[in-house]
């Protein structure tokens, strides 16, 4: 990152970064950034947990709140995918600085 964040931009990068301190929310974040096609059905992310269908929903609308992902209805089933510009966020905060 080249200029430190004003508010504004502070606040929204707190909201990622507070919707990804859920060891669930992570975890779903991973299986929906690191998809091969770039989108996973939701049908595919309530198998890996123990947690009923409306649980898993809360966690990923967190995450649609915050800014790192995007949904979109096809029939019955709902698809994920990252949003890009919220990766690029953050991971402008975490690099390291060279030199």
């Amino acid at each position: 990152m080249t200029a430190s964040l004003d508010a504004e931009q502070a606040s929204g990068a707190a909201r990622m970064f507070k919707a990804l301190g859920d060891s669930i929310r992570l975890r779903l974040f991973s299986m929906i950034a690191s998809a091969a096609d770039g989108e996973v059905c939701v049908c595919d992310l309530t198998g890996p947990f123990d947690l009923s269908a409306p649980t898993i929903s809360y966690h990923l609308k967190i995450l649609r709140e915050a800014g790192l992902v995007t949904s979109e209805r096809r029939g019955t089933w709902v698809y994920y995918r990252a949003r890009r510009d919220g990766l690029e966020i953050l991971s402008g905060l975490l690099a390291a600085p060279t030199g």
